[in-house]
């Protein structure tokens, strides 16, 4: 399943990191800790938080992840949307909270 799969059938808002939307997805992975998706998340995840900030984009071009969700209707600032840009990493939204869009990722990608 592509990224741009994800976007259409959850409904997804894109802010930045469109070069990315083609990556597969192999996976995902739900946490606000970086530390923990820095010891957890694998290659391939879509990484689900409410975390905003331009650390974020850091953690998911270490971590080699697809695509990153941001729940609750949270907006990413400019820095953050740059940065996503500059990683090919899309930076996606959603109104949903997180245990909503995470239950919803889990059957499409199951």
């Amino acid at each position: 399943m592509k990224v741009t799969d994800i976007v259409e059938k959850l409904g997804l808002t894109v802010f930045s990191g469109h070069e990315g939307l083609g990556s597969e997805v192999t996976g995902g992975y739900s946490s606000d800790l970086l530390s923990d998706v820095m010891g957890h998340a694998t290659a391939g995840d879509v990484w689900v938080t409410i975390q905003t900030h331009r650390n974020v984009m850091a953690i998911a071009s270490l971590k080699d992840i697809s695509a990153v969700i941001i729940t609750c209707g949270e907006q990413p600032g400019d820095d953050t949307m740059e940065q996503s840009n500059q990683e090919g990493v899309p930076f996606l939204g959603t109104e949903l909270s997180t245990f909503e869009v995470t239950g919803r990722l889990y059957s499409l990608i199951s």
